[in-house]
């Protein structure tokens, strides 16, 4: 199972994150709770995420109601964006983008590594992978061999099912 991280401050505002940290709003800590109850009557074996804080602070969440720790990985990190992190959102629209943003190639090489990773470490388990939207999207670009435009965003907290 892919999830997105719960909503943060950053994304209420509408700033670009990247490899920020990021901190859960209260909106985020509530969503996080409402994954963990929906999944509560689902067998999970691992819990990973990626090691940015809102990641790590919703997967936390959805663990605990499982009796699980986390697992940490780089690969499931937000895409690097650069110059443009921290910077609010609208204001980017027109600007050209700065050499460096981690290129869509990286992006969906990490993509990848994190699916053979998952299949390696963890075969015929049931997994909770909690990540970011952008990578999410290149994970699932991957996995049914598509364009990462065929892919449609996931919200803050949004649920997909991989059968890996």
């Amino acid at each position: 199972m892919l999830v997105r991280h719960g909503e943060t401050v950053d994304n209420a505002n509408r700033i670009m994150q990247g490899q920020t940290q990021g901190q859960l709003n209260e909106t985020g800590i509530r969503q996080a709770e409402e994954v963990a109850i929906s999944l509560a009557g689902e067998h999970v074996d691992a819990v990973v995420s990626s090691d940015l804080k809102r990641s790590y602070d919703t997967a936390c969440i959805i663990a605990n109601k499982h009796g699980l720790d986390v697992s940490t990985t780089k690969l499931l990190r937000e895409r690097d964006w650069g110059s443009f992190t921290g910077r609010y959102i609208p204001d980017l629209k027109e600007e050209k983008w700065p050499d460096d943003i981690e290129s869509l190639d990286h992006l969906l090489y990490r993509a990848k590594i994190f699916l053979d990773f998952v299949r390696s470490e963890y075969p015929g388990h049931s997994v909770v992978a909690v990540g970011h939207g952008i990578i999410n999207k290149a994970i699932q670009a991957v996995y049914y061999k598509v364009t990462m435009s065929e892919v449609r965003p996931m919200a803050n907290c949004e649920i997909r099912i991989l059968e890996l």
